[in-house]
């Protein structure tokens, strides 16, 4: 099978290909326009397979996707790539704008003219998948007690059938981009479509200041990047035109999580002057618009197509300390470009 991937030099596209490689004798072509997210240093290991292309495409550029497409001649898409990052939001949604909006359009649009040109057996299996990544999928309104401190009960976690929602502006711009990009494939009916790094450590190793956000009280749902493989699940099983939630059952406040990772490292990699990584936890101003919950409601996808996660907080968060210990040459390259662990974001 021969795969198109948007936005495959990022985090979870990155992780997604090397699991195809690993697991199936699929062919990917790989979209991608080498934003701040994007690093092809993430896919070196693959560079040279015979299975995998690399094409440098901008979704907003409508010609040069239609072409990207034509030319790879895909089974299925697969289309990752979306301006994510909430705190750039805040300071400049233009950008979000035309890449989850127009570069969505652009690439349905390619697509859709793709598969009309197919014979009836290569147009039965195709499948073209969108991800609504981190809170674009998760967002639900935790609304805060009198103390601050009172959570979403857990029936009101974000469904496939229950549209999100939100108190952040920023979130709110996404969430409005994400359901634009869903009136565009409902309207594109003809395609069958399922929908559906971490800088504490590195602050950790460079003996910097770790921020966390107000009270660090804010409850996030985490999923261990490997197990991002439901996607594979969801494009050869999911049914045209539903929607899945991924989730990984492991919700912790920001601080749990933070201090969790500390812990780790303290074991793994210990400082020099054997001071435990917690110390060096700063709270910061809250985030503008903070949501405190975001939750997930992943029945659907365990009990429709026999999905489950395959790392637990315990495993799935040491094996990522450990991987940033390993790869230090990669991520100190990122950091030499436009990603510095600078804040943004502030609302100012």
């Amino acid at each position: 099978m021969s795969l198109l991937l948007s936005g495959s030099c990022g985090f979870i596209g990155s992780n997604l290909v090397r699991h195809i490689f690993r697991h199936t004798n699929h062919r990917v072509v790989n979209l991608d326009c080498l934003t701040y997210a994007g690093n092809r240093r993430s896919l070196a290991n693959v560079e040279d397979d015979p299975r995998y292309r690399f094409v440098k495409v901008d979704l907003c550029d409508a010609d040069a996707v239609r072409r990207a497409v034509a030319e790879a001649d895909p089974d299925a898409v697969m289309h990752l790539a979306a301006e994510s990052h909430v705190d750039r939001s805040i300071d400049g949604p233009g950008q979000f704008i035309q890449t989850n909006i127009l570069g969505t359009f652009n690439l349905l649009q390619a697509a859709l003219g793709h598969y009309r040109n197919l014979d009836e057996p290569r147009r039965r299996p195709f499948r073209f998948l969108r991800l609504h990544r981190r809170s674009l999928r998760v967002a639900w309104d935790g609304r805060r007690g009198l103390h601050g401190t009172d959570a979403l009960p857990a029936a009101l976690a974000h469904s496939a059938s229950r549209p999100p929602r939100t108190t952040s502006p920023a979130l709110a711009r996404h969430l409005r981009a994400a359901g634009a990009g869903d009136q565009l494939l409902e309207q594109l009916r003809p395609l069958p479509v399922p929908r559906e790094a971490d800088p504490v450590v590195m602050k950790c190793l460079r003996e910097e200041p770790i921020p966390v956000y107000g009270a660090g009280e804010s409850v996030r749902d985490w999923l261990y990047v490997e197990d991002i493989a439901a996607l594979l699940t969801v494009l050869e099983r999911g049914t045209p035109r539903s929607t899945y939630n991924i989730g990984g059952n492991n919700e912790l406040t920001n601080l749990a999580l933070v201090r969790m990772l500390c812990g780790i490292l303290d074991e793994l990699h210990p400082r020099a002057d054997r001071r435990p990584y917690a110390h060096q936890i700063e709270f910061v101003t809250d985030r503008p618009g903070h949501d405190l919950r975001y939750a997930i409601d992943a029945a659907k996808i365990r009990t429709e197509l026999a999905w489950r996660p395959q790392e637990q907080s315990d495993t799935g968060f040491r094996k990522t300390v450990q991987w940033y210990l390993d790869n230090r040459d990669w991520w100190q390259h990122i950091l030499s470009g436009d990603y510095r662990l600078c804040r943004l974001g502030t609302g100012s």
